[in-house]
């Protein structure tokens, strides 16, 4: 409408003296039906954008999930000799019976939280940083109370709790809000689909640490560690939130193994995606062990140790942000 005020026949406040009142109509409509026109393909040059992107990956619906793999956890710690509650695990500050510890405080405060909607305290989480040094403090809390319980006690308390914490995450709505966001994947809301698939790869990979400091073998099958990895993986996205590439570059990502499979990482028009079938060509192939890559994604093992174990063929600069991949808060 700027330009109807520059027009040389007179401004919108003088049609009668200087033109007349149809030709001032006219020019006008015509500066609306450009503004029209131009949005309208601004439009539809973004729809025909957005539409590029390959289709992405299905929720993970995995809630029964969670009674399976505690179910292996009673037997296993009541297998446990004395000397193996004090082994240490590969998280650095904790043994057997403290990851333990963590497992029962972590389904008995989601339990408390959310079903029992039990709040003790209030916390602000202004930022990131907020965020971990919360949970780091509240598991330091749970496992210092936790750990000084006899195996007995500890594992009858975990036994009721799991098939607690199983019959709330089955008894959800996998479509609606979660009292949780999954942090590490950059969402401010989740879905019950995607914290109960996180939940599902707490109780698996701690269980894990337990099995690898025993030598205990059992958990590692694809009905059980197949959806933890998937959903590990969609945290890929967002840790490639600024890393630039090409429009339509594809990093796969593949864990290899029977447990694993292969996971493609597609940069559409403005964001990263996980797709199913991706166009084009791969320009990254990072292959991952399925024995090493929980270890990886849950800061389990040194990632310089970790990097002679991965493959990477094509851009070593997008292959080597893979390997820092973290899916844990803490």
């Amino acid at each position: 409408m700027a330009k109807t005020t520059e027009n040389p026949r007179g401004s919108m406040g003088n049609i009668g003296r200087n033109s007349s009142l149809a030709e001032s109509l006219s020019f006008c409509t015509t500066g609306v039906l450009v503004a029209i026109s131009w949005h309208s393909y601004s439009l539809a040059t973004l729809k025909n954008k957005v539409t590029k992107l390959p289709a992405t990956l299905d929720p993970i619906l995995c809630a029964p999930l969670l009674r399976k793999v505690d179910a292996k956890l009673i037997p296993l710690l009541r297998s446990l000799t004395p000397h193996e509650w004090n082994l240490q695990t590969v998280a650095p500050q904790w043994k057997v019976r403290d990851v333990a510890a963590h497992l029962l405080d972590t389904a008995l405060r989601k339990l408390s939280l959310v079903r029992d909607h039990h709040l003790v305290e209030s916390s602000d989480i202004p930022s990131p940083e907020d965020l971990v040094a919360l949970v780091n403090r509240l598991n330091r809390e749970g496992v210092a109370v936790y750990r000084r319980l006899s195996p007995a006690i500890l594992i009858e308390m975990t036994s009721a709790a799991c098939e607690q914490s199983a019959d709330f995450h089955e008894s959800l709505d996998p479509f609606a809000p979660a009292a949780f966001n999954v942090s590490w994947a950059g969402e401010e809301t989740s879905l019950n689909w995607f914290d109960t698939a996180r939940e599902l790869t707490e109780r698996w990979h701690h269980q894990q640490q337990i099995r690898l400091a025993c030598n205990c073998s059992g958990l590692m099958t694809p009905e059980l560690y197949h959806p933890a990895l998937d959903c590990f993986l969609r945290g890929l996205p967002h840790h490639f939130r600024n890393v630039y590439a090409p429009p339509e570059t594809t990093i796969l990502v593949e864990i290899s193994g029977d447990c694993g499979g292969q996971w493609f990482l597609f940069k559409g028009p403005i964001v990263w995606a996980l797709v199913r079938n991706p166009p084009g060509e791969v320009a990254t192939h990072v292959t991952i062990p399925q024995a090493l890559a929980w270890r990886l994604f849950t800061k389990g093992i040194d990632r310089n140790s970790a990097r002679a174990q991965v493959k990477i063929e094509g851009d070593p600069h997008l292959g080597e942000k893979i390997i820092h991949l973290t899916s844990i808060v803490g």
